[in-house]
């Protein structure tokens, strides 16, 4: 049965404003020029049988923002990220990236779409047998464009530039669990993404670990003018991060918003979760 069409979500006025300052000397620098959404998601619903995981949910990203998505286990944070890299079709809703509708894309059409927006996974994916250095330089040679001394040149700068430069001849079960989602992000950037998804980055990582992986992904969005999109159970780590805040519950896109706006908010449900977060983790 064909749905019903609903209107696309439009940028609010505010958005526009708060959007990242266009460098100066771009061709695009125009004080008219307002950025389309890199992601957005319009009225997107998911069912797993029974079990409506996403439910009508609106939301964007302008390019060069950090959106983090909270919300408790089992809401859809996670399905949200999929469904972005096409691992995951919504049942109803649209979804655009990089400036296409990919709803209905096949998975060749996605492998384009995937060179743009790369994902960092919880566990890091890394392959095992294949030192920290080689598992960064596997997608440079995966493109077959370059020279060997042009992928080592790259592979030493990424290291460097995620931290990780004395470990690169490591193999992945000699590191740990934030070092490797630091290899993992290094690997990622080699693609030249535009966009980087994150998986719960702070699950199983000590304190100055998840810094460490904040002060990342803030160091790829001004230096390099990546957008992020971090899954995340931790305030404080959002609070450092997003320029917008998505709270997911019981699949609805119950707020979407600047951190402080959330803050400020009297919603009962926000309230709770907030300070659930304040109890759990005193002092962190």
């Amino acid at each position: 049965m064909t749905q019903p069409d609903k209107p696309p979500i439009e940028v609010p006025k505010d958005f526009q404003q708060a959007a990242p300052a266009t460098p100066e000397g771009r061709e695009d620098a125009h004080p008219h020029h307002h950025p389309q959404p890199y992601v957005a998601f319009e009225h997107v619903s998911k069912a797993f049988g029974s079990n409506k995981v996403l439910d009508d949910v609106s939301f964007f990203i302008l390019p060069g923002e950090v959106l983090c998505i909270l919300g408790r286990s089992g809401v859809g944070k996670s399905v949200s990220l999929q469904h972005i890299v096409g691992f995951l079709k919504p049942d109803a809703g649209r979804i655009k990236v990089a400036g296409e509708d990919i709803t209905h894309y096949d998975d060749k059409e996605m492998q384009l779409i995937r060179r743009k927006v790369t994902m960092v996974f919880q566990n890091g994916a890394l392959f095992d047998s294949l030192s920290v250095r080689e598992n960064v330089a596997f997608p440079l040679r995966e493109r077959g464009e370059l020279q060997e001394d042009q992928i080592q040149q790259i592979v030493t700068g990424l290291l460097e530039m995620v931290n990780v430069l004395d470990m690169a001849e490591d193999l992945p079960s000699e590191l740990s669990t934030g070092m490797k989602r630091s290899v993992a992000i290094a690997r990622a950037l080699a693609a030249q993404p535009e966009a980087i998804l994150y998986d719960e980055p702070t699950t199983m990582v000590d304190p100055l670990i998840a810094r460490l992986l904040g002060d990342l992904i803030l160091k790829l969005k001004r230096q390099l003018r990546l957008t992020s999109i971090v899954v995340t159970h931790d305030m404080r780590f959002a609070e450092r991060l997003a320029d917008r805040v998505l709270f997911l519950h019981q699949g609805k896109a119950h707020f979407f918003g600047t951190m402080e706006e959330m803050k400020r908010s009297k919603d009962e449900i926000l309230r709770q979760f907030l300070e659930l977060d304040e109890l759990v983790l005193p002092g962190a």
